[in-house]
């Protein structure tokens, strides 16, 4: 696990909300704290959708709807002259995409022994901080896919122009 404290929040922000660069993610969850708190279960709700938006939304076997579906909402409550006082958003790579990081690392795991690999992305006291994470099904004290994450989400960042540090 590694946490990214980010440097230049206005830009982060304007990429997360007014960009497409976070929408490939998975929402698990999302807490915002403003004039009122939002908590947001990213748990597709399958009675909501039509047969074939259902079909194509889990194709994958994914269970949370993509951030592209949230970010238009995200942003109105957001957006205003006031920072909200907390905000967190849990962030999870599709299954899809799950295994392709999983096999383009150098590593053991398999997608059945993992969980989720998480971004979480945690505003407050005016820090803003990306923190990495890894979920297996099973103990482990082999840290080869945490590692490969943690690197892969810093070349993400800085493949985007998002300034950093890591402490």
């Amino acid at each position: 696990m590694k946490a990214f404290y980010i440097k230049d929040q206005k830009q982060f922000m304007n990429r997360l909300l007014k960009s497409e660069l976070f929408d490939h993610f998975l929402l698990a969850e999302a807490t915002i704290h403003g004039a009122i708190s939002y908590n947001v279960d990213g748990h597709i709700n399958q009675e909501f959708f039509e047969a074939e938006e259902l079909a194509a939304l889990t194709a994958d076997g994914s269970e949370y709807l993509p951030f592209s579906h949230f970010r238009p909402i995200c942003y109105e409550l957001i957006r205003g002259k006031h920072t909200p006082l907390y905000m967190k958003f849990v962030f999870l790579l599709s299954p899809a995409n799950e295994k392709k990081t999983i096999a383009s690392a150098d590593t053991v795991f398999s997608a059945e022994d993992v969980g989720g690999m998480f971004l979480n992305l945690t505003f407050r006291d005016g820090q803003m901080i990306l923190t990495t994470g890894v979920s297996y099904r099973s103990f482990t004290m082999d840290r080869s896919l945490d590692n490969a994450w943690d690197t892969l989400a810093a070349r993400f960042l800085n493949n985007h122009g998002i300034d950093f540090d890591v402490r």
